[in-house]
């Protein structure tokens, strides 16, 4: 039986998701597309590829899958339609808002760049002022090739090494600084997490610019700058050569709250940044499909 290959861009809300990757007994984004495809009489062994994995928590504005389906049904269907059936049959919490039809043989995976974003004041402690240009001095830090060990979950099988293209400040609408953006190919498990927390204890005055430059120059000395959470994590885009999508790597500046002092009341804020971060991607997702008629 032939078949025909769909690249799709889909979102979702990962609160109530355990990753990306489908695990036994438990609810993930991987999972419910397979469900969806069952629904449709469109699962087959092997027929569903994601581009980037991500973690329990992580929420996503775009991510990437390859998707295929026999010819005879591939050819009664427009990329619209397609995107429809899945919406149809997929929980609320995946949106799927663009489709593209590609070569057989295409790997969802092979993506040109990923741009996350990391909403920093939800880490406690993130200070009220933060100086943009120190700020930026720190992000660029690491911009460029590094061995980055000391700021991922090391995995025996993976290189630590990968190429940072763009590191910045993300502001608001009024330039406060809320996090950071970062691009690369592809990135390392808890790397970017690792990077928030090194970057949040710099913005507080905890540590001072040269030991993140330490931990990331001496990759064999063992250097631990901390792990942040995944709440304020947000894969944005994904480049890849053969989707039409276009890669705009720009700032996101929305209306958001600022971040209360005092832990009690910085714990109750963090459930209002949850649903303006929430609130941001449904945004962007209703545009996203209006854009893509």
């Amino acid at each position: 039986m032939t078949s025909d290959l769909f690249m799709v861009a889909f979102g979702y809300h990962g609160t109530e998701f355990h990753g990306s990757q489908i695990q036994p007994d438990v609810r993930t984004v991987q999972g419910e597309i397979k469900i969806a495809l069952e629904k449709l009489g469109w699962w087959s062994d092997n027929c569903l590829e994601i581009s980037s994995r991500t973690d329990s928590g992580v929420s996503v504005r775009m991510n990437l899958a390859t998707i295929s389906i026999p010819t005879e049904i591939a050819k009664s269907i427009t990329e619209s339609t397609f995107i429809s059936a899945l919406n149809d049959h997929s929980p609320d919490d995946i949106v799927f808002w663009k489709a593209d039809r590609v070569p057989n043989g295409t790997r969802s995976r092979l993506a040109e760049k990923r741009l996350y974003i990391y909403r920093c004041e939800m880490i406690k402690r993130w200070p009220e002022n933060v100086n943009i240009a120190e700020f930026k001095e720190a992000c660029e830090v690491f911009v460029g090739h590094h061995d980055f060990s000391n700021f991922c979950r090391v995995d025996p099988d993976r290189s630590p090494i990968r190429s940072i293209q763009s590191c910045q400040p993300w502001l608001d609408a009024d330039d406060r600084v809320v996090g950071f953006s970062v691009v690369a190919e592809s990135f390392l498990w808890n790397q970017i997490r690792r990077i928030a927390s090194a970057l949040q204890q710099f913005a507080n005055n905890d540590i001072q610019l040269i030991d993140i430059k330490q931990a990331l120059e001496n990759p064999k000395q063992a250097s631990d700058l901390g792990l942040a959470s995944a709440d304020g994590l947000l894969l944005w885009e994904i480049s890849h050569p053969d989707f039409s999508y276009k890669f705009q790597n720009s700032m996101i500046n929305h209306d958001m709250s600022r971040p209360p002092k005092g832990k009690r009341t910085h714990k109750q804020w963090l459930n209002l940044a949850r649903m303006e971060n929430s609130s941001m991607l449904e945004r962007e997702w209703l545009a996203l499909i209006q854009d893509a008629r």
